[in-house]
């Protein structure tokens, strides 16, 4: 182990910065104002769009940021397992979303979505299927289903109209008025003007008029949402708190059987996930919020991104689809590798898909504990070459099962939010690329030189610059220009973006 330690600098984890980004003066800093203001006096000289001035007048921000959801109402969809309620999701949604299969028991978790109807926004939450007489994972999922009814404001209750009531529908009826929720009746399944008789036959659940759908088509939705819409209050009588919570959220990605629930529950100290050896037994999304080194964090434990999504069927697609969405709804995503195994197509796309979302980045080499050294060099040689263009993310090496150097997760993170928030003064900025510029000018393109006549940052999360030209800037030189500012100013384990707008010169 002691050799193994030693192939962890703290270079991995922290970064490198360049010694004139610490040694900055006073002097340094009234300096970089004076030039700062002359460069943004200089800019008036040339055409600026609305949207120009607003960034430059600090009206527009870039930074992520989600809406406030926390006080929309809450809707339960809830009924008998395999009566179309995931379906019924989807169509709400517009989208495929949800889990849905020709079979029972496929939704397991309470899941929530953002929703909206006619301008009114709300929350929607799909159940598992609610049985009476169950035992073990099946009643599990429908006290699940019972909790959903106990926060909703609104219960959605499925019925297939083609089996009619049974008697678990009638449980769940009782159910449903000791809750003293409203409720909206649903009758699926319910294909064709003749299939409506057998939705009126609903009406001997006591729970009002029956509303006639089909959520695989489509056929009656809109009406059975006019209704769902006027039954919302204004407000949520419970709070539903969304990714804008200010605990961080960190997801776990990466291939099938690298670890990720394993990670999970070393971190929670318990059977938080269930783990086994076959590929793929995380199926929906699991929030643990741990509190580490007296600091709070939300772990969300995702199902494993598969080589070829388009070839998966079922219910491996649409937790694939899960999966993107916990990534774009974390600030940061730990990609846990497996280092006993070579380094794969599909480990350095799961890497570039948090790169593309905008997340700050954490390479995790896991069940390192069964690597010997000579699979150490490899597996070094193959990051260098495969994962290059990443080189600013730290990187840890792990053991999820036995916890070994698990401790270093959380300097991991903290590094990688803190570069993912790092913002840089204005004056400061641009005297670093007044520098750069100096020293390294664009090269000539068709008897021509694009010059840098203004740089800003325009927001955080990750950091985005926006730099005003007199020409288009290759992309070589703007990789060149995010390299000069990783190793000036960090940004350690966060994508940066910039952005060019060439601005021709005002026509007197």
């Amino acid at each position: 182990m002691e050799e193994l330690e030693k192939n962890e600098t703290n270079a991995e984890v922290g970064g490198q910065r360049d010694e004139n980004a610490t040694s900055w003066t006073a002097a340094d800093e009234a300096k970089a104002s004076a030039q700062e203001k002359m460069l943004r006096d200089g800019l008036e000289d040339y055409e600026l769009q609305p949207e120009d001035l607003a960034l430059l007048s600090g009206e527009t921000d870039l930074s992520f940021g989600a809406p406030d959801t926390s006080s929309w109402p809450t809707v339960a969809i809830v009924g008998r397992p395999n009566v179309g309620k995931s379906t019924l999701v989807n169509r709400i949604l517009g989208r495929r979303e949800a889990v849905v299969l020709d079979e029972p028991g496929v939704t397991r978790d309470r899941v929530t979505y953002d929703a909206q109807w006619n301008g009114r926004d709300f929350h929607l939450v799909d159940t598992g299927g609610w049985d009476v007489g169950v035992k073990g994972l099946d009643k599990a999922v429908a006290q699940q289903a019972e909790i959903a009814i106990s926060l909703a404001d609104v219960a959605l209750f499925v019925v297939d109209a083609n089996v009619g009531a049974t008697a678990s529908d009638e449980e769940m009826m009782r159910l449903l008025r000791s809750s003293k929720k409203p409720v909206i009746l649903a009758a699926n399944k319910v294909d064709s003007e003749r299939a409506e008789a057998d939705a009126a036959a609903l009406w001997n659940l006591g729970l009002g008029e029956p509303y006639p759908i089909s959520a695989l088509h489509g056929r009656g939705v809109g009406d059975l949402l006019d209704v769902l819409v006027q039954a919302l209050p204004e407000v949520g009588e419970n709070r539903v708190e969304r990714p804008s919570d200010s605990t961080p959220r960190v997801a776990l990605v990466g291939r099938p059987n690298v670890g990720k629930s394993s990670l999970l529950n070393s971190l929670a100290g318990s059977g938080r996930a269930v783990v086994s050896e076959v590929p793929g037994t995380t199926r929906d999304p699991v929030d643990e919020v741990l509190e580490l080194e007296g600091k709070e964090w939300v772990f969300v434990d995702t199902a494993g991104i598969r080589r070829r999504i388009k070839q998966t069927v079922g219910a491996d697609y649409y937790s694939v689809l899960r999966t993107q969405a916990a990534i774009e709804n974390a600030e940061v995503a730990l990609v846990l590798l497996d280092g006993g195994e070579p380094l794969t197509e599909q480990d350095v796309k799961v890497v570039n898909q948090v790169v593309e979302a905008g997340r700050a980045l954490v390479i995790v080499n896991n069940k390192w504990d069964l690597v010997d050294e000579y699979r150490q060099q490899v597996l070094k040689r193959e990051q260098v070459a495969d994962l290059a263009h990443v080189d600013w993310a730290p990187k840890i090496n792990i053991a999820a099962k036995t916890g070994w150097h698990t401790n270093r997760i959380v300097r991991a993170l903290e590094a990688a939010l803190e570069g993912w928030t790092t913002r840089i003064p204005t004056s400061r900025l641009n005297a670093f690329l007044g520098e750069l510029v100096a020293a390294h000018p664009h090269p000539l393109r068709g008897g021509k030189q694009p010059r840098i006549l203004y740089a800003t940052q325009a927001g955080v999360c990750p950091p985005r610059f926006v730099l005003f030209t007199t020409g288009f800037l290759d992309p070589q030189y703007r990789r060149f220009v995010e390299r000069r500012l990783r190793e000036t100013f960090g940004f350690v384990g966060s994508p940066v973006r910039i952005g060019v707008r060439v601005r021709e010169k005002r026509r007197r």
